[in-house]
């Protein structure tokens, strides 16, 4: 009768494959959905605004206040229903996904603060050059974020997107006072550094979930 206590190396390699990929099928599928929602809704109100600005696009105040929110609304829905999705899924694995996960939230939170931050001194110092410091501190917490999951599983593209998002950072604080060179930085960063990512963490799930 054979001994089933005792394991074999393919289980061991399975077994070890499935926690430094962060284990199950859906691996980051809530993440990149919501990366991937960010990053063209707010990609495409950058574009908006860069329209205005050109004088393209002349809506009226209120018209263009319900755009803007619409926005938003729509991107706590998408969160929403990530929150909703993930419970559905198998939790990640003990080691490099948890840690992925921890530094990520940990960002979400230091964001919080930035917009309070940001926020009150915008409205003490009625300059909405300070607010726009904001969108130059997300970018930079997000390149902490990427370089912490580059240095965990050593990805290509979490490593061009941590330097994208320091570079963007930087650019973004320079260009606070030149507001159609800050949109185009914005929108190109919201696609090629939340879109772009989103979508590859989207694709790398759904594809796991095909195979099992």
């Amino acid at each position: 009768m054979p001994d089933t206590t005792r394991s074999n190396p393919e289980a061991d390699l399975a077994f070890l494959r499935s926690v430094i990929s962060g284990g199950g099928p859906h691996p980051h599928m809530g993440m990149g959905v919501a990366y991937l929602a960010g990053g063209l809704l707010y990609g495409f109100e950058c574009l908006f605004h860069v329209g205005q600005i050109l004088g393209w696009i002349r809506w009226s105040a209120l018209p263009s206040l319900i755009f803007v929110a619409a926005i938003t609304v729509v991107m706590i829905a998408v969160l929403v229903w990530v929150a909703r999705m993930d419970r559905q899924f198998a939790k990640p694995g003990p080691i490099v996904a948890r840690t992925m996960n921890a530094a990520f939230t940990a960002t979400g939170m230091v964001n919080l603060a930035v917009i309070i931050i940001f926020g009150v001194g915008s409205a003490r110092d009625q300059d909405f050059a300070v607010w726009l410091y904001y969108p130059a501190m997300v970018f930079a917490l997000q390149a902490a974020a990427w370089w912490v999951a580059w240095c965990l599983r050593r990805k290509v593209w979490m490593l061009a997107t941590a330097i994208g998002g320091w570079a963007t950072a930087v650019a973004l604080g320079v260009l606070v006072r030149e507001p159609l060179a800050y949109l185009a930085v914005c929108t190109a960063a919201l696609f090629g550094l939340f879109a772009a990512p989103g979508w590859i963490m989207l694709r790398a799930s759904l594809e796991a979930r095909r195979i099992a």
